[in-house]
């Protein structure tokens, strides 16, 4: 399990004026793999390193290789959009896995 810090959208805060926003962020599952695998390879991984990783990452996502899950929910395309807030838990399955069970997809302790 990755857990990668979601930002704030305080942009969206700004414009609407609503806190709503403040608490919880609506963001493209490519987005947050780009944020696990920035999160995995490590912030002073050269960038070429983190762009054909992320590359690499969204092909294998696109070709349904495998399966992303996202705080319990399961995503198979990179341009599904999840709303999280505070921190997210980003999951890797391979396609044929059973990701189904309630055990691996339970509410992780925080």
């Amino acid at each position: 399990m990755i857990r990668v810090q979601v930002p704030l959208d305080l942009h969206a805060v700004a414009a609407n004026g609503s806190a709503a926003f403040a608490l919880a962020t609506p963001l493209r599952v490519a987005t947050l793999v780009a944020m696990a695998v920035k999160e995995v390879i490590g912030s002073r991984a050269p960038h070429d390193k983190f762009q054909r990783s992320l590359k690499t990452t969204l092909a294998g996502l696109a070709d349904g290789r495998y399966r992303v899950v996202i705080d319990g929910r399961i995503f198979q395309t990179s341009e599904a959009v999840v709303v999280c807030a505070g921190i997210a838990d980003v999951r890797f399955f391979l396609a044929d896995s059973p990701t189904e069970s309630t055990s691996e997809l339970a509410a992780p302790e925080r």
